[in-house]
């Protein structure tokens, strides 16, 4: 897996702790417990990969297509829901907001499958793209404000809160767009076979094709964000979840090892040159 750091920037000052200088948010899910024991693999920059950890469960990961949002929600539904820990703690249950939310950035075109012999779906990571605000757009709209649900507005909440304190385009300011990971989630069933570190060597293939410098995501759970600097990520920024207190009193008690959101940031050398004008 290639890991190049491309500059440092300078930190921001915020009342929350700042780890390094290359992190970001926007509108995004936080990625819930992922698979353990994790093989990053080095991928080709073809959208056909074959797993070397088992040749009785080859596996390809190709892009992600309209007609693929059904079986992805079952996939979340199955794997992702019910374990993030602000669901669990508490107790979301089904909720329609919650699954047109996590589905909503697949009309950037850039999430991609993991896909066994069988045709099904065993491992998704969901990408949206964050673009630079126009000094003419208008203010952007909270996400919570429009959710009629109780409780998946709390988790909104605390996105919002989380996007007014950090702008990544403060720290990278050379940057017009930044690939934005959502959910990586991986059938429990298929760990161990390298799944996340190939989606996400296929997500970096795009940044190159596009000329994206920046990838972010944004952790709720301990052990995605383990997962994450396991594949090259790094931690600039945190939140504990005892520290929100929007209203004077602690909103997310998560079991442990739960207790923060955590901002994780890689940048990837684009060997691509750009054309010239």
């Amino acid at each position: 897996m290639e890991v190049q750091n491309m500059r440092e920037q300078p930190m921001l000052q915020s009342n929350h702790r700042i780890l390094d200088s290359r992190c970001a948010l926007n509108d995004l899910y936080p990625i819930a417990r992922l698979t353990q024991k994790l093989d990053v693999l080095n991928m080709s920059s073809t959208t056909t990969t074959t797993t070397t950890a088992d040749t009785e469960c080859p596996y390809t990961i190709e892009l992600v297509q309209p007609e693929d949002t059904e079986a992805i929600l079952t996939m979340l539904k199955t794997f992702f829901f019910k374990d993030e820990p602000m669901n669990k703690f508490l107790e979301l249950g089904e909720c329609y907001q919650l699954e047109q939310f996590s589905v909503k950035p697949l009309k950037d075109n850039c999430s991609y499958k993991a896909v066994n012999r069988n045709g099904e779906i065993i491992g998704v990571f969901i990408n949206g793209l964050m673009r630079r605000p126009s000094p003419t757009d208008e203010p952007a709209k909270k996400a919570a404000d429009d959710c009629e649900h109780p409780k998946f507005k709390k988790i909104l909440g605390l996105m919002d809160h989380i996007e007014e304190q950090f702008d990544i385009f403060d720290l990278y300011p050379n940057e017009n767009v930044i690939l934005d990971g959502k959910i990586l989630s991986v059938n429990s069933n298929y760990r161990g076979l390298g799944i996340a570190g190939r989606l996400t060597e296929r997500a970096y293939e795009y940044m190159r094709e596009n000329q994206i410098n920046v990838y972010h995501v944004l952790c709720s759970s301990h052990y995605s964000a383990r997962v994450m600097e396991k594949l090259g990520f790094h931690e600039v920024y945190q939140l504990k979840y005892a520290d929100y207190k929007p209203d004077g009193v602690v909103v997310f008690k998560p079991a442990e090892p739960h207790v923060r959101v955590s901002m994780l940031v890689k940048e990837v050398v684009n060997t691509k040159p750009k054309s010239l004008l």
